[in-house]
């Protein structure tokens, strides 16, 4: 935030015929304002389904102790990402709807940016964790405990969150100090560095190039390391003799290879060649299916075919524990229609009340202090069973 507020400084110190930029105006998605409104009610729908899914899926990992296993816990820190992504571009969004200035400032723009694109960084490297997860899992499961230690799971899960906000600091910086002289519209619904470097007053290549250089080696270089890792699983699961065996992994890395389609087969076209000539309103729905779309069908993706996090999921949302209050109040009934027995324990003996009054009477022709005292309590026992 210091650096944002350092290069804002920079750009009104620029003086001469130049008009320095405070604010830039997203456009978003120009229409009439009945049609805004129906954006807004699109989006806010989108925006809750995508809060609750991924709410429900990192609460169920919480909750259930069987999903305390690295495959799980990647999944529903993944989920917990997916929320801070959308949060970074969706309310701002819904705000620029109703509003007539759509205006963000200079500082916030910058700040959606960083924080934009290193969650979506961020979701790059989870997908290569999970990816490599699954490798460990199936082709080395004689050594997945070992290798997959909790100190391995914690240090996979402390870079996932933090190596996009570490690697996207200099194109964020770098960019930043570009000068912006006007105009200050940016036809997207996001402070995208596309538009934001078409937006400067110098043509920096070297900045373009610099950015270009640095996705294509995250891009590239993640997406290679996921499809390596699943080429081997792939060919792993084939040299499996149990059909069974084969069906679930083949169930468990389908859902993680769709994921890895939805984000990468549309980001790496907009995002790795930068200066390339994309339509703006392209460019709008390419963005929109990666920051949008593919977090809204992530929990769908991961729960329909994964019996486990069905199951969690169910636990989550009260549907056992109403069935179990359901059975107990039902014990109870029977419970209430019995009669209470009463049973007198004699020594060590459980008898009927009449055979142990027969028993405890004392012998006709003696004194009862004569008799021979024995210990007797009386004992309430409550029968469960039906009867």
């Amino acid at each position: 935030m210091i650096i944002l507020m350092s290069s804002r400084a920079m750009n009104l110190s620029d003086k001469g015929n130049k008009n320095p930029v405070s604010h830039f105006i997203l456009m978003g998605f120009p229409s009439s304002p009945q049609i805004q409104l129906l954006y807004f009610g699109v989006f806010s729908a989108t925006y809750t389904l995508t809060l609750m899914g991924n709410t429900a899926i990192a609460c169920a990992v919480w909750a259930d102790r069987r999903l305390h296993t690295p495959m799980y816990i990647f999944l529903g820190n993944f989920s917990l990402l997916e929320i801070c992504y959308v949060t970074t571009t969706i309310p701002n969004m819904l705000a620029n709807f109703l509003s007539t200035t759509k205006s963000i400032s200079f500082v916030s723009c910058f700040a959606q940016f960083y924080f934009f694109f290193s969650f979506g960084c961020d979701e790059g490297f989870y997908l290569c964790i999970m990816a490599f997860d699954r490798y460990l899992a199936i082709c080395r499961p004689l050594h997945y405990p070992r290798i997959m230690t909790r100190q391995l799971c914690t240090g996979l899960v402390t870079f996932g969150w933090t190596g996009g906000f570490i690697g996207f600091i200099m194109p964020v910086v770098l960019i930043s100090h570009l000068p912006y002289c006007g105009p200050n519209v940016i036809n997207h619904f996001v402070c995208d560095p596309v538009p934001l470097m078409m937006l400067s007053c110098s043509k920096d290549v070297t900045i373009q190039f610099i950015y270009s250089t640095f996705n294509a080696f995250f891009m590239i270089g993640t997406l290679l390391f996921i499809l390596c890792s699943y080429a081997l699983v792939i060919l792993a699961v084939l040299r499996m003799p149990s059909a069974a065996s084969k069906h679930k992994a083949f169930s468990t890395c389908a859902s993680h290879l769709a994921v890895v389609s939805l984000f990468y087969g549309s980001i790496i076209v907009i995002h790795v060649i930068p200066g390339s000539e994309h339509p703006v309103e392209v460019q709008k729905i390419v963005t929109l299916i990666y920051s949008v779309i593919t977090p809204l069908c992530n929990p769908l993706i991961y729960s329909l075919r994964n019996k486990e996090m069905q199951a969690a999921l169910r636990k989550v949302f009260g549907t056992e524990i109403l069935s179990v209050k359901i059975h107990q109040k039902h014990s109870q009934g029977l419970v209430n229609s019995l009669e209470n027995k009463f049973f007198i324990c004699v020594g060590t003996k459980v008898i009927p009340p009449k055979q142990a009054a027969m028993e405890s009477k004392p012998p006709s022709g003696t004194l009862m202090d004569s008799a021979p005292q024995q210990h007797i309590h009386i004992s309430y026992r409550q029968n469960l069973t039906k009867p």
